[in-house]
């Protein structure tokens, strides 16, 4: 009698690419006036295969302004993820506007971009009544973290459904530090699962590193931007957008 075939094993499930479009604004902005217009931008992200358009809105306006979310959310069918620090005002904004997505991200105004992960353990008093607030108007709220068991603890405790890991550790590692860096974000997308937290990821993800992020088979989305937009200087968006994406799929 033959014996039974294994049982195939799952196939992981299909990873979402986040585009963020806020450094589009940053060339607009620095000339004023209206082009190149983010909107646009959303639109060809979508054209070029993008699961998502991601957005910050910071206190000092320095590239996505107010006037850009109901326009780009317009522009496409895709989601809007608004990335956000946790402020009253920020949260009146997202109110308003219903983003599919909110993520709560630390945020300082002398820093060029976002240096590290949300202490969401540290700031579980400030950030509580935010995330309930957001999740009963049907935002759906992630959390920017380190992958750290005790930020993934704290996101259970807030109720997040998602938490996204800063991946600039693992960007800037070299040598052997790549795998120690690789190895922790995969151990805390796997805990995140298990605890019923869907794990996403971001910063410092380019062509020739995120083939490793992208087959940790618990992650279901990786947002990038800056990288996508500055190779678009020289191959256009559409193709740095398509380009990403036939990585992420072939790491699958």
């Amino acid at each position: 009698m033959n014996a039974p075939l294994p049982a195939p094993l799952p196939r992981p499930l299909p990873l979402r690419l986040g585009v963020n479009i806020d450094h589009v604004a940053t060339i607009r902005n620095a000339r004023g006036g209206d082009h190149p217009d983010p909107a646009r931008a959303a639109e060809i992200v979508a054209q070029a295969g993008g699961d998502g358009i991601t957005v910050h809105l910071r206190e000092d306006r320095r590239h996505i302004r107010d006037e850009d979310l109901a326009r780009v959310q317009s522009a496409t069918g895709l989601p809007l993820n608004l990335e956000m620090a946790a402020t009253d005002e920020m949260v009146a904004i997202a109110l308003r506007h219903a983003p599919h997505a909110a993520c709560i991200v630390p945020e300082k105004r002398e820093e060029r971009t976002t240096e590290g992960g949300l202490d969401a353990a540290g700031l579980h008093n400030q950030l509580a009544p935010i995330v309930a607030r957001l999740s009963d108007a049907g935002v759906r709220v992630s959390l920017f973290i380190a992958p750290e068991p005790r930020q993934i603890e704290a996101a259970m405790k807030l109720g997040a459904p998602v938490v996204e890991f800063h991946t600039g550790e693992y960007a800037h590692a070299t040598g052997a530090q790549v795998a120690v860096e690789l190895k922790r974000i995969a151990d805390m997308a796997a805990l995140a699962v298990r605890n019923g937290i869907e794990p996403h990821a971001g910063h410092g993800l380019t062509y020739e590193n995120v083939q490793p992020i992208a087959a940790i088979p618990q992650l279901a989305e990786l947002n990038i931007g800056h990288y996508l937009i500055g190779e678009a200087i020289f191959t256009g968006l559409e193709a740095s957008v398509r380009r990403m994406r036939d990585l992420m799929d072939a790491a699958r």
